[in-house]
């Protein structure tokens, strides 16, 4: 690693949070300066794909002078006073816990608008698009870095506009009837959060996250942190999504173009459970304990019921679509990290953090892998893609084939890839949970959360089976399909690496969140 004043990474926290604001603004003027293509939509494209860049490389500068050895110390600060009546401050920083998310979000924005540079999607002008994409960005960055109640909020609730008219405008079928569960789902949520934050900032004298933290919870009384608890986690359980606050999730992915399912899986549904982490286990403790087993229950019935779902979905002749599927498989994914959170150990609460990096890198894959399918194929019903594949995608396209294959089985938490550590720190940290919790009701989620992971198996194994492993007839015409193009490998091959690269080297993500992890349940961080 590298010695970087600390001014400097206050300004490169500062260019990572702000800078895609003001590309979207520059995305919109006649001409993005400074860049040219053979047309201007080819230019604003080229605009989206340089500032994500920008940002990616500022955010891996800010990983190279992190320090390392003191991961659970909030670094890059940044603390101004902005409404003073109302002690709201602009206070940004990262930790073990933050940096991890904030390097995610930037790589798959990057990818995205990388991959959108060569196949963007069907719908109105690319000067729009590239300024949705980077407003949600700086949204989703904003969610991660900043360490006030408030501006928590702003954030959190920023990314819904764009993530809204990305849907709506380049979105397929059906996307008008998505677009407005997502956002009355997601606003209704957001209202009840809203009410919880403010009783917390109004009754501790502080929305200072890092003041509440440290505080953990002794200047509210019991009450007030149930109550808090109740507000809070209702708007960020629909974030997540937990079952059954998930319905709007399956139609908003069945809608959304590639590159905003892409998003909306990888990063949007971090925010919910960061916010668990970072707000209510630390600053309203007593009143997290009282909703702990509930939490736990809830994330194991969508566990089983996101695994049932797909397999009624994969099942032949249930006109499944495929990223339906996908977005079902999220629930039971995000299900196992809820179960970590609701352990309050440091073993469950380390899985949860790691099962959200993992399931950001592998399903953002799937849904790259998907969207290029129907780019080839037309459709992503099962049955219609496995006749257009001839159930032997591996011999038409031997690479793609081969990529699906390799998605499905990190999902179904293959050994030695990233998607195996965190749901088997949660089903560990079920295993022993916090001292005030019941174990046997734990012990019992823990089984039934195993068995979800074998349901995970077997839905994905079917899915690879009926789209790739037919034998293709000696006597069939040449292959149809078009295999893995230049763009697709530049965009997808981060994915796979960070995802053998994690599940090989878990302690590279671990050291960072574990330090972080042990300080905020003892009592806060500095």
């Amino acid at each position: 690693m590298i010695d970087i004043n600390e001014s400097v990474m206050q300004v490169l926290l500062a260019f990572i949070v702000v800078g895609p604001l003001l590309g979207a603004a520059a995305a919109l003027l006649p001409a993005p300066p400074g860049l040219k293509g053979k047309s201007p939509e080819q230019a604003v494209l080229r605009h989206g794909v340089t500032v994500t860049g920008a940002v990616l490389v500022a955010a891996v500068v800010l990983v190279l002078g992190f320090d390392h050895d003191h991961p659970s110390k909030m670094q890059a600060s940044t603390d101004i006073s902005w409404i003073p009546a109302l002690h709201v401050r602009i206070h940004l920083g990262i930790d073990g816990i933050s940096l991890p998310l904030l390097v995610l979000t930037a790589l798959l924005t990057f990818l995205c608008a990388l991959y959108s540079y060569s196949k963007m999607p069907s719908g109105p002008s690319p000067k729009a698009f590239v300024a949705l994409l980077l407003v949600l960005e700086s949204g989703t960055l904003a969610t991660f870095a900043v360490l006030d109640l408030i501006l928590f909020f702003l954030a959190f609730e920023t990314v819904l506009i764009p993530m809204y008219f990305l849907i709506a405008r380049w979105g397929g079928e059906g996307r008008a009837g998505a677009t407005w569960k997502f956002i009355l789902f997601t606003l209704l949520g957001s209202v009840v959060m809203l009410l919880g934050l403010l009783l917390i900032g109004i009754t501790a004298g502080t929305f200072d996250m890092v003041a509440l933290a440290t505080d953990n919870g002794r200047s509210l009384t019991t009450s007030v942190q149930v109550i808090a608890v109740l507000a809070i986690g209702i708007g960020l359980a629909v974030k997540t999504p937990m079952w059954p606050l998930h319905s709007w999730l399956p139609d908003a992915h069945t809608a959304a173009p590639t590159v905003g399912s892409v998003l909306l899986a990888g990063i949007l549904l971090k925010m919910g459970t960061y916010g668990f982490v970072r707000i209510l286990l630390p600053v309203a403790p007593d009143g997290f304990r009282t909703f702990a087993p509930y939490l736990a229950a809830f994330a194991v019935v969508g566990i089983i019921y996101g695994s049932l779902a797909c397999l009624a979905l994969a099942r032949r002749g249930a006109k499944g679509d495929l990223k339906r599927l996908i977005a079902y498989s999220s629930v039971g994914h995000m299900g196992f990290v809820l179960l970590g959170v609701a352990t309050m150990t440091p073993t469950g609460v380390n899985g949860a953090l790691f099962a959200n990096i993992a399931h950001g890198l592998i399903t953002g894959l799937l849904f790259f892998v998907v969207g290029a399918l129907k780019d080839r194929t037309g459709t992503t019903d099962l049955d219609a893609l496995a006749e257009e594949t001839g159930h032997a995608l591996y011999g038409k396209a031997p690479r793609l084939g081969g990529l699906l294959a390799f998605a499905a089985v990190a999902s179904l938490g293959l050994p030695g890839l990233a998607g195996f550590w965190g749901e088997m720190l949660a089903l560990f940290g079920a295993f022993d949970p916090h001292e005030d919790l019941s174990r046997p009701a734990f012990l019992t989620f823990m089984v039934v959360a195993a068995f979800g992971t074998l349901l995970t198996a077997a839905y994905m194994l079917i899915v690879v089976r009926r789209v790739c492993m037919g034998a293709v007839p000696q006597d069939a015409p040449q292959p149809g399909l078009v295999d893995v193009r230049a763009y697709e490998f530049a965009a997808w091959t981060p994915l796979v690496a960070l995802t053998v690269v994690a599940g090989l080297w878990p302690r590279t993500l671990l050291g960072l969140t574990d330090p972080a992890v042990q300080q905020l349940l003892s009592g806060g961080t500095r």
